[in-house]
């Protein structure tokens, strides 16, 4: 069940970059709050957020023995403690943000799938 939970909420993520990429002025959320509406020249580094956000969730059902292994059981348990530990980075990085609504929205995102990250491939 953590699996999926973890897997939701980096899809929403997904979904948030999806609309930053658009031009959706949602970039409190994001890199300290710097810019209100990305800049275009920066939104490449959003399409590489995004497609790590779905790797990242693809990779956690893999853990959760929801969806098939893409590789061998090792592999994917080591890429799973570079993700966890990552996303706790991550979540380090979100709590001493600037902007208050990256400290306050995605610090508890990113905890809740870093914990569920922890969970599945501890268990994995």
């Amino acid at each position: 069940m953590t699996a999926i939970i973890g897997a939701v909420l980096l899809l929403l993520v997904v979904v948030m970059s999806i609309a930053l990429i658009l031009g959706v002025p949602l970039g409190e959320f994001t890199l300290g709050g710097r810019f209100k509406v990305f800049p275009a020249k920066l939104r490449f580094v959003l399409v590489t957020q995004l497609l790590l956000q779905v790797f990242f969730a693809i990779v956690l059902l893999q853990l959760g023995h929801i969806y098939p292994l893409w590789f061998s059981h090792k592999v994917t348990k080591i890429i799973g403690i570079f993700f966890a530990v990552y996303l706790s980075l991550n979540c380090l990085g979100n709590l001493f943000s600037k902007s208050k609504k990256e400290r306050f929205v995605m610090t508890p995102l990113s905890a809740v799938t870093a914990f569920c990250y922890w969970v599945n491939v501890i268990a994995f």
